[in-house]
């Protein structure tokens, strides 16, 4: 290894470990932070409670509620759907070689979004609806999970006739089949919202993207899902680095490009498709995050995906903790309004600082 790559993963580390513990002591802050704040000595005493490693008397009991039933369980929700969303995008960025590809760009979110729209639109989503929660089945989380993976089956299956007498599944087709599948699929619910309008309201709301409602059945539901996918994309995470010399170049070093490229996009998705059914629709984390931290750690993946998530998930708790607490009376704003209002900005400056250095190397 040369000493460049020993440095390189040197910094690769230390920005992993900066990180690990900026979550968990970020975890620990969240938990006591909101419109019934607790200090932090109560809210280790909550939580040490909860782990049946204190009595916790003193304490009092709707404190602990509110830290560890309310506020412990958005703080595990966000991160992991923020570690997914990350995640996600910084392998669909490598598969497609495409700075701007992430959830959206495969019809992922969209599939999950006409799938929520469908069961609140059905009635199946009850009157909890706007909660996210959907009834004690969690009905709407489930609806939406389903209309993403159904979604990606459709742009692999479009994919793979686009490619034609090529056969396997090429980048370009995927993205466009994305594109196509997307589209349709915001028409469709666009669609559903002029047939009930009275459904209007919950299907913006949940589109919009929310951990209002969300407890530990959510994380129930989705982690599974979510750690299905991040071994799929760990697995094939060395390949993400020989798909970005171009295909010729990776067939030429034994990868079976078309194959990576399919496990990697079920790992992805399966990621995004957890992450969007328990959140709603959550922009630019995926995109931007990614971004960032090439320019910090550089394009190999092995070091670049868990710094994704774990950068992902902070990023999303944090803003999760500002949706919640910004606004006064204890009323919240959807976090994905958040995301945008945070990450839109940030993303022009990256792209900013992008478009100086390729115009200092052209010179």
């Amino acid at each position: 290894m040369s000493r460049a790559n020993r440095q390189t993963r040197r910094a690769g580390v230390l920005w992993i470990a900066l990180i690990c513990a900026a979550s968990l002591a970020s975890a620990l802050i969240a938990c006591g932070l909101g419109s019934f704040p607790s200090t932090p000595a109560q809210t280790v005493g909550a939580l040490l409670q909860a782990a049946g490693l204190e009595s916790g008397q003193g304490l009092d009991p709707a404190l602990s509620v509110v830290v560890v039933d309310i506020r412990l369980s958005r703080v595990v929700l966000a991160w992991l759907t923020g570690a997914s969303l990350a995640t996600a995008g910084c392998v669909f960025q490598g598969v497609l070689r495409n700075p701007l590809a992430d959830a959206f760009t495969l019809g992922v979110s969209g599939g999950a979004a006409f799938g929520a729209s469908v069961a609140i639109l059905s009635g199946l989503a009850g009157g909890a609806a706007l909660s996210g929660l959907g009834g004690s089945t969690g009905i709407l989380p489930l609806f939406a999970l389903a209309g993403a993976l159904l979604a990606l089956a459709a742009v692999l299956a479009l994919g793979r006739a686009g490619a034609g007498a090529m056969g396997g599944l090429r980048r370009e087709t995927i993205v466009l089949a994305g594109i196509v599948v997307s589209t349709f699929l915001s028409a469709l619910i666009s669609l559903l919202k002029s047939l009930d309008e009275e459904s209007v309201t919950s299907i913006v709301f949940w589109i919009m993207g929310s951990f209002q409602g969300r407890g530990f059945e959510h994380v129930r539901l989705a982690w599974p899902y979510m750690a299905v996918g991040l071994g799929l994309v760990l697995w094939r995470a060395r390949e993400l680095d020989l798909l970005a010399l171009g295909e010729g170049q990776a067939k030429l070093l034994g990868l079976d490009a078309g194959r990576s490229r399919l496990w990697l996009l079920i790992g992805a998705s399966l990621l995004s498709g957890a992450a969007v059914a328990v959140s709603g629709v959550i922009g630019f984390v995926g995109l931007v995050v990614p971004h960032l931290l090439r320019l910090v750690l550089g394009a190999g993946h092995r070091t670049l995906i868990p710094a994704s998530a774990l950068l992902g998930g902070l990023l999303l708790l944090w803003s999760d903790v500002l949706a919640r607490s910004i606004l006064p009376g204890g009323a919240e704003l959807p976090v994905g309004v958040v995301t945008a209002l945070i990450g839109g900005p940030f993303f022009c400056l990256l792209l900013g600082r992008s478009g100086r250095m390729d115009a200092r190397g052209r010179a």
